[in-house]
């Protein structure tokens, strides 16, 4: 249950780099680079709803651990992912990069690699 809670991101690194990378427009980069996003997550056993809250729009996917999900991604692009789970870490692959999830030092660790670019976001509880 450690994943459960409302989490805002307090730093993040990489993040315009990342952006291009994965093709998101440059007009939604700036907008998106300073918000401070909100990620609600509530567990139960498995089941999980990872929701991210942005200026304009807020996205749910729902998933259970160790079974292919439907998903979405904040630019509306659906597709399937299996979530697994290791040793505290949360993996998923998107469609253009890999996300590594963790609670390290009581703050949520979103690590996001596409190729060699990698961008991560820390968040507290609130």
């Amino acid at each position: 249950m450690a994943f459960a809670g409302r989490w805002e991101v307090e730093s993040q690194e990489g993040y315009d780099e990342f952006c291009k990378g994965i093709g998101i427009p440059a007009d939604v980069i700036e907008k998106g680079r300073d918000f401070k996003m909100i990620t609600e997550v509530t567990q139960n056993g498995d089941d999980f709803t990872w929701t991210q809250v942005y200026p304009t729009l807020k996205v749910s996917n729902k998933f259970t651990i160790g079974k292919e999900s439907d998903m979405e991604t904040i630019g509306g692009k659906k597709f399937k992912a299996t979530v697994n789970m290791e040793g505290g870490k949360m993996t998923v692959s998107f469609p253009n990069y890999f996300q590594t999830n963790e609670i390290s030092g009581g703050k949520l660790i979103e690590t996001c690699k596409a190729g060699s670019v990698v961008m991560k976001k820390v968040s507290k509880k609130i």
